[in-house]
Parts: structure tokens; sequence; C-alpha cells
């Protein structure tokens, strides 16, 4: 099973790459958005890969970060995401704005995905809303804010260390953040997340 290839970036097409790893070129599927964000031909590039094995093929899906891997793990637990719509989410979306769209059950953000309707969107978000990894480039932000990001995931990622600290699971505690957050607005603080966030998981 292969978690992560090192190595150079040989070609870039529709939809895949091949990564050359000491004189092997490995054919690796990717989301729009890694294709986008790869270094350029020739240059060295790490892929967390995603292993897909059937009887007549293996696939390799690679990512840039981790996050994007697990969330592309996760989406394929729904009934209905195959790896193909999985891709297509995170062509639109970062593993970041996936995290909140989840938290705030926005399905018309993940509806923006090719091959993704309003029902599917819907319990995308619906079955994941406890099961979102909320790690590394992947913590909650505030909607229309992405310059403000720094500060932003600082303050929503201290919030919700708060509310797990007070003994709340963290994927109830990350939705409370994100709704906070939403409604609070750019200038929101650590200790107003949590004093709203508090409010949110009492409802």
């Amino acid at each position: 099973m292969i978690g992560k290839l090192k190595g150079v970036v040989d070609a870039i097409g529709e939809g895949e790459l091949i990564l050359d790893v000491g004189g092997v070129g490995y054919v690796v599927s990717a989301s729009a958005r890694t294709l986008r964000n790869l270094p350029r031909i020739g240059e060295p590039a790490v892929l967390h890969i995603d292993t897909q094995m059937r009887e007549d093929s293996i696939r390799l899906f690679g990512f840039l970060a981790e996050p994007e891997r697990d969330w592309f793990r996760l989406l394929q637990s729904v009934q209905g995401v195959g790896a193909k719509v999985a891709l297509a989410i995170l062509s639109v979306l970062s593993a970041a704005d996936l995290a909140q769209a989840v938290a705030l059950q926005d399905k018309a953000a993940v509806a923006r995905a090719q091959g993704v309707g309003p029902k599917l969107a819907a319990r995308i978000v619906a079955e994941l809303k406890d099961k979102a990894p909320l790690s590394g480039s992947a913590e909650i932000g505030l909607p229309g804010h992405a310059a403000a990001a720094p500060e932003l995931a600082g303050a929503a990622h201290d919030a919700v260390a708060a509310l797990v600290n007070l003994g709340y699971a963290r994927p109830q505690a990350a939705q409370a953040v994100a709704k906070s957050a939403a409604s609070l607005g750019a200038e929101a603080t650590t200790a107003a997340l949590i004093r709203l966030g508090l409010k949110e998981l009492a409802q």
C-alpha cells in the first residue's frame, strides 16, 4: 500500500499527473485544485497518496496535504460518493472550505461540484457533520474573510480547543464555533466565540 510519494513532476494532464520516483513514472489521479497547485514540470513534489485496489487495477490518488486526503476518504463513506465525485468536490472546495461547509451544513457550497445534486449535497453535509476531521489546513475560518485567515483560524481553533476541554465532543464544538464565527464576523475574538459557542451547544 502506497501512502506517500516523493519525486519529480514529469507530466500534468487532465485529471492526473505522472510523478517520476527514481526513474519510475507513477500515474496519479488528482483534483483540479491539486493539479493547479503542483510545482512546475521538472520540479520536486511530495504527494500524500490514497491507494485503491480493484480486481483488475490499482489507482493512486494524490494530494498535496494530508487533510485533503482525509476528506477524500471520508467523502467516499457517504452513499453515492465515489472517487470521481470526491475529487470533483475537492476541486471546488479546499479542505478548510469543506470543513466549514459541513460545520455550517452549507449544502449549496457542496452542490457547486460537478455531479453533485442538491439531494446528494444535503446527504454529504448531514452524514459528515459528526465525522469531520479538524486538523492542519482544515481549520474553521470565517466566511468571506480569506485574507485574514491566520488570525481567524487561530481564534476559532482556540475556541474549539476550549470547548473540547470543557467536555464537548470536537465535531459538535467545531460546528458551534463555525456558526458563532459566521454570526460575529471578522472581529470575533476567542472569548466571544466561546461564549456564543456555549449558547449554540446549549440549544
